[in-house]
């Protein structure tokens, strides 16, 4: 085996700290051996004072206070706790806006955006808006298998179901507040997606997220990945559907590795939300010259491996920068699990071709994810770090693994690659 480093060569040892939940875990590497992807430091937030300026000079909109009028009720829709966009900062100085302009606080509501994920918890609705929001204003979670909270819009050019929450029917005003990062079928997230899949009925979600999928060729449909906005066709999906329900102010967010907010889009739904993924792509893709064998790769901490569907996405962007056969190591500690009970059921099929059937004969949303992850397990040998049990890893074709730095021995001369945000990427070889 031919090594990256001459026998006399003396190492050039470093510590990275890689995200795993709520804490960390150290892995002591040799520069020579391995390369970091994407950047190590976090961006300085923006101030209270800063995002108020942005707020301030909206994009293709007019600002916030020659909007709303004294006694108009407002409808605020955020993400659940699966996102970290710096929503308690917004709503916050949201808040305060709207009510020194004349808007009572029991005029203001707030929605959970949970698509088809379970409801948020007192403690996580805490979390994402501030205790101080919380206490002080109503809130309510979306549940899309609750065919009274629906109102039909009709139908799509395609003849998918229109059905939102009828809330969004209820107020003078709709504020969405999402943030941005690469998606790996949606191409990127917040903009329309608070409103659909976010407060869509399970029926219009499923009829969306099956577009991401070629049931002829059993395959990722065409046009469709992180960063694609322009010919994919969910994306298209999720824009003609927030058409028919337009909310009247977005505010997108970008934040560093540690959540805070670093820049901020706001102004009319569709053109600063494409602005905003626009900005985000220049700063956030990475151009690599070759495949290695080996990518270490962590989420970036909580909330991006609360479970293991949302660690594939960085599972995702992992493999871009592995060689085929290669090895990835994922460290997700899922300590909310799976993500749904039944998401394991999938792995019953002997293959990713088998699965890929069983999409085709009875599609679910995270049937597709499980596709994913199962076709990326039969490409490359996934060793995870988790909390998961053994049993549920092996049954993904998983291996479940406790030692980062035994890694090391497996190194050959195309060195490996570590990948301390993996949900934050997207890699082009």
């Amino acid at each position: 085996m031919k090594l990256p480093f001459t026998p006399n060569q003396k190492f050039l040892m470093s510590i990275i700290k890689l995200g795993y939940g709520k804490s960390s875990v150290a892995f002591d590497f040799d520069e020579a051996q391995f390369q970091i992807l994407g950047k190590t430091h976090s961006e300085t937030p923006l101030s209270d004072v800063e995002i108020g300026k942005k707020l301030e000079n909206p994009i293709d909109s007019k600002p916030l206070d020659r909007i709303f009028k004294p006694n108009e009720t407002v409808l605020l829709v955020v993400p659940d706790a699966t996102r970290n966009i710096g929503c308690g900062q917004i709503v916050n100085l949201l808040v305060r806006r709207l009510i020194a302009n004349g808007t009572m606080p029991f005029e203001i509501n707030i929605v959970f955006a949970t698509g088809i994920h379970r409801p948020v918890t007192e403690d996580e609705k805490k979390e994402v808006l501030t205790p101080f929001v919380a206490q002080r204003i109503k809130t309510f979670n979306h549940n899309a298998r609750d065919l009274m909270q629906f109102i039909n819009l009709g139908i799509t050019s395609n003849g998918t179901p229109i059905e939102l929450n009828r809330k969004l029917t209820e107020y003078d005003h709709t504020i969405i507040i999402g943030g941005i990062s690469f998606h790996y079928f949606a191409g990127f997230t917040g903009g329309r997606k608070l409103l659909c899949p976010g407060l869509a009925s399970a029926r219009t979600i499923s009829a969306t997220h099956k577009l991401a999928f070629d049931f002829e060729e059993k395959a990722r449909a065409a046009g469709v990945g992180a960063g694609q906005l322009k010919g994919n066709a969910v994306h298209e999906a999720f824009i003609e559907i927030v058409e028919k329900q337009p909310p009247t102010f977005a505010i997108n967010t970008i934040v560093n590795a540690r959540g805070e907010i670093v820049d901020l889009f706001c102004g009319n739904w569709k053109s600063s939300h494409e602005k905003a993924c626009k900005t985000y792509a220049e700063n956030n893709s990475l151009k690599i010259t070759r495949k290695r064998k080996i990518v270490i790769a962590s989420c970036g901490g909580s909330p991006h491996d609360l479970n293991i569907i949302q660690a594939h996405k960085a599972l995702d962007a992992a493999s871009h920068a592995c060689k085929e056969g290669g090895l990835i190591v994922l460290l997700a500690k899922c300590n909310n699990g799976l993500g749904r009970k039944d998401f394991l059921n999938w792995f019953d099929s002997k293959n990713s071709r088998e699965l890929a059937d069983r999409l085709s004969q009875g599609y679910q949303v995270n049937g597709q994810t499980a596709w994913s992850l199962l076709q990326k397990s039969e490409r490359f040998d996934i060793k995870i770090i988790s909390d998961l049990s053994s049993e549920a890893t092996s049954k993904m074709r998983l291996r479940k693994i406790e030692n980062l730095q035994k890694i090391t021995a497996e190194i050959d001369d195309s060195g490996g690659y570590i990948l301390p945000f993996g949900a934050k990427f997207k890699i082009d070889c």
